[in-house]
This record gives C-alpha cells, sequence and structure tokens, in this order.
C-alpha cells in the first residue's frame, strides 16, 4: 500500500521560508511524478507546484511561481517544497501526491495522497 507522509510544517513569519517534506513507500519512486497541493479553511484544495520523475520537468501555480521550489531525491524517495517569501494567504494545509510517470496540475488525476502537513503564517 502506497504511502505518503509529509513533514515539515509549522508557523513561520510572514516573509521567512520554510521546507515542507513528502517521504514515499511502496511504490517505485522514481517512475512516479509528484505533487503538492494544498487547502486553505473553507476553499477547495489547489494544486502548488508539481515535479516530473525525472526531475526534467516542474510546474508551479502562479501563486507559487518564484518564491517556491520543488525539487526530489528520488535515492531518498523524497520530494521536497522549498517555500521562500511566504505570505499570509499561503497559510493551508499542504498535502503531498503521486502519479505514474506524467506530471499532472488536477487533484483527480493523483490516486495516492498523504494525509498534509499544518502551515500557518504569522502575520
Amino acid at each position: 500500500q502506497v504511502q505518503l507522509v509529509e513533514s515539515g510544517g509549522g508557523t513561520v513569519p510572514a516573509g521567512g521560508s520554510l521546507r515542507l517534506s513528502c517521504a514515499a513507500s511502496e511504490l517505485v519512486f522514481g517512475t512516479y511524478a509528484m505533487g503538492w497541493f494544498r487547502q486553505a479553511p473553507g476553499k477547495k484544495r489547489e494544486f502548488v507546484a508539481a515535479i516530473s520523475w525525472v526531475s526534467t520537468t516542474t510546474n508551479y501555480a502562479d501563486s507559487g511561481k518564484g518564491r517556491f521550489i520543488v525539487s526530489r531525491e528520488n535515492a531518498k524517495n523524497t520530494v521536497n517544497l522549498r517555500m521562500s517569501t511566504v505570505k499570509t494567504e499561503d497559510a493551508a494545509v499542504y498535502y503531498c501526491a503521486a502519479r505514474h510517470l506524467a506530471v499532472a496540475t488536477a487533484e483527480k488525476q493523483y490516486p495516492y495522497w498523504g494525509r498534509g502537513t499544518q502551515v500557518t503564517v504569522a502575520a
């Protein structure tokens, strides 16, 4: 059974930085594209960033372009999301997701999900 476990959430001051990580198990990690999504209270879950299985393709939502960097370490079965210049509107539960091979931005295209990690931004 595929397992995705996020970590690294917490409280960060506005303008600060935070790195989220997602550890994957029970899948051939190197053949899966990985995505990050987030859900703020009262809002739908939305796409944040994604990276292809060989790291040659990355995709970012407009909200994170220039501030977020997604990366992966296939040898460690880990995908990371580096968040910089954090804004109050970045506060949300951040989810890691996996799908075989190709990068995607739609939530429904990812069959595997973690339980999320909370990011709180202090104004």
